[in-house]
């Protein structure tokens, strides 16, 4: 007969219901990282230009906070002046142009545009060129033929100068920059996705799709596209530091962004009229952070070539 007693300490236990399990995507993806991680250690190259790379995004994000004075505050007073020079009790690091402006202030509020250009320019024409790319290559026929040739026009005409007459046009500015960069990078894209679309139309998992009755956007979106993504990120990659050299190159020559905001480009222009023996740090300070920029950018491309290779998967 029970008595209605119960076990000791039974209150002290609390109920605890069982732990879930961990998600298997969320395993995968921690293992990729750690495998990504142990490649770029292995490496050793692609760590040093991440961390070149965060630093910039740092700069770019962070610029208003960071910079010591307004990049645009102009002061005859001290136009001039050398790197680690005080006056009065302003300190400027990386010292002044011929304006009396903060050469590190202007370093800074540049990565913003040199980054923002490079990124968005390569969203605009990527979008372009992997529609046009999956178009063409799923579809085939006379509008493959349309925007293959479509493609060869534009490659016909030198880029840099195609730029230079939109721009003219247009006027400077930073959209005007980015639509035009952005434009003249779809073909890369687009002959690249051609190709790998061509490749998979026929394989058994889209035969399958078909066969379960998906839709044309559905299979090419959704069961193409997502196996052509590796290497479109590689030639992403190497897209922005050619798209940020491109900007450098037409804010040098005063047809990128208007002359009010400060970047590396047109920081390499002003100081042409200094002599570089003399006044070194004006053009020495810009043109490094391009090349900097512009070599992370290409050392992180070939990581990511090498890493994306399925053929080379032997870090683990």
């Amino acid at each position: 007969m029970s008595l209605g007693l119960k076990p000791e300490h039974a209150d002290a236990v609390p109920s605890v219901g069982p732990v879930p399990p961990a998600s298997p995507k969320g395993r995968e993806l921690r293992k990729e990282f750690k495998r990504a991680w142990r490649s770029m250690v292995v490496a050793k190259w692609p760590v040093v230009a991440l961390f070149i790379l965060l630093c910039v995004v740092i700069a770019a994000v962070f610029g208003p906070l960071l910079a010591p004075f307004d990049p645009n505050r102009q002061n005859i007073m001290i136009r001039l002046l050398d790197p680690l020079q005080q006056s009065g009790n302003a300190f400027y690091l990386l010292g002044t142009d011929a304006l009396g402006r903060d050469v590190f202030s202007r370093l800074l509020y540049g990565a913003r545009i040199s980054l923002l250009v490079g990124l968005c320019a390569i969203a605009v024409g990527g979008t372009i060129g992997v529609i046009a790319g999956l178009v063409s290559g799923y579809f085939g026929g006379w509008i493959d033929d349309v925007i293959m040739r479509l493609g060869d026009i534009q490659l016909a005409f030198p880029f840099i100068l195609l730029a230079i007459m939109f721009l003219v046009v247009l006027g400077p500015g930073v959209l005007n920059i980015i639509l035009v960069l952005g434009i003249g990078q779809w073909v890369t894209y687009a002959r690249i996705v051609r190709a790998q679309t061509l490749s998979l139309r026929e394989k058994e998992f889209v035969e399958a799709a078909r066969a379960l009755g998906d839709s044309t956007p559905s299979i090419i979106f959704r069961t193409i596209l997502p196996n052509i993504v590796a290497p479109l990120t590689v030639i992403a990659s190497f897209n922005v530091a050619s798209v940020i050299l491109s900007e450098a190159a037409l804010s040098f020559l005063g047809l990128g962004v208007p002359p009010s905001v400060p970047t590396w480009g047109s920081m390499l222009a002003e100081s042409r009229d200094q002599l570089i023996a003399n006044r070194w740090w004006l053009a020495f300070f810009p043109g490094i952070a391009i090349v900097l920029t512009v070599l992370s950018f290409n050392i992180i491309g070939d990581w990511l070539r090498d890493f994306l290779d399925p053929r080379l998967k032997t870090i683990g």
